[in-house]
């Protein structure tokens, strides 16, 4: 790898935009790390940076503060627009990488075990978050038609866990009581959080063009995932499970994407990590079962004392976190 490498990092105030700079920091190859975290400003300073990669990490899951479930639509999909219009007129870039969403691909009753990168197409974007995606996706590829001189990549991320990351997903599996939908056990691939930061790493130093899965080798069931962390579940009916996360939805800092969880949380979704692996060059520490390991070893919360009734046993966990 070259020496003097000047990357850029969109959306450094977030997690994955600081776990990044750290990362790129200790790298001997890397001569300057530059942040920022507006999108405005990025249209403005990105051309006088003479960055020659940009890595967005600022795609937002969930709502977060300043940046309410209402905004998350601006915040994704028009920045994303202003951020690639900031490319165009940025002569020293030539690497763009964006940190997206496996949920693309949806969770589908009749989905594969493990969707590859071409399949993101074959299944309809049922929820606002899935639309979203599928929109900046669209952008970006036609961004990258239209600039073949430039190594564009998109990785689409599964749900990450970890010791210490605070995320609705950790938040839910750390509840003293779990609640589950009656009669299924989806298959789930949680991306443990230092392989999310060592997959930015890896398509920031090499990127390839194209879309990267990326996700742990693997999958777990969710009533395994709840043994290992030692968590009771609550079977609730299909019918009763939605509103029951709406419910716990702002607790948990889902807001209005509790309706994303709720299908995952029925069915799953696992996508297959080739490309990560093979081309990208990147394997990741831990598997599926690993990462919920990892996860349960650091895991600290309390555990409640079963009481009757589905809306009492609720109203007790929105009241305890």
């Amino acid at each position: 790898m070259p020496a003097g490498r000047r990357i850029l990092i969109a959306g450094i105030g977030t997690h994955w935009g600081t776990e990044l700079a750290l990362r790129l920091e200790r790298d001997p190859d890397v001569e300057q790390v530059l942040g920022i975290d507006t999108t405005p400003l990025l249209a403005r300073l990105l051309p006088s940076t003479g960055a020659d990669t940009l890595v967005h990490t600022g795609i937002l899951w969930y709502p977060e503060p300043g940046k309410p479930q209402r905004a998350l639509h601006d915040i994704n999909v028009i920045g994303t627009l202003q951020l690639l219009a900031a490319c165009e007129r940025t002569p020293s870039l030539q690497r763009v990488v964006l940190r997206g969403s496996a949920a693309i691909y949806g969770c589908e009753p009749t989905g594969p075990s493990f969707f590859t990168e071409s399949m993101a197409s074959d299944y309809p974007l049922r929820t606002r978050f899935q639309r979203d995606i599928g929109e900046l996706e669209g952008y970006f590829a036609n961004f990258a038609r239209r600039h073949s001189g430039l190594t564009c990549c998109m990785l689409r991320h599964q749900p990450e866990i970890g010791p210490g990351l605070d995320a609705p997903l950790s938040r839910y599996l750390s509840l003293p009581v779990v609640p589950t939908q009656l009669g299924f056990d989806p298959r789930l691939q949680l991306l443990h959080a230092e392989d999310a930061t060592g997959a930015l790493l890896a398509a920031a130093m090499n990127p390839i063009r194209g879309a990267v899965n990326v996700a742990p080798s693997g999958s777990i069931s969710l009533s395994r995932a709840l043994r290992l962390i030692d968590r009771p579940q609550l079977p609730i009916p299909h019918p009763l499970f939605g509103p029951a996360m709406a419910r716990l939805g702002d607790r948990l800092g889902a807001g209005s994407l509790y309706g994303d969880a709720v299908r995952l949380l029925r069915y799953g979704r696992g996508v297959d990590n080739a490309r990560l692996r093979t081309e990208l060059g990147y394997e990741p520490r831990f598997d599926a079962v690993a990462a919920v390991r990892d996860f349960a070893a650091a895991d600290r919360g309390l555990r409640l004392v079963p009481v009757p009734g589905v809306g009492s046993v609720l109203d007790r966990l929105a009241g305890s976190r």
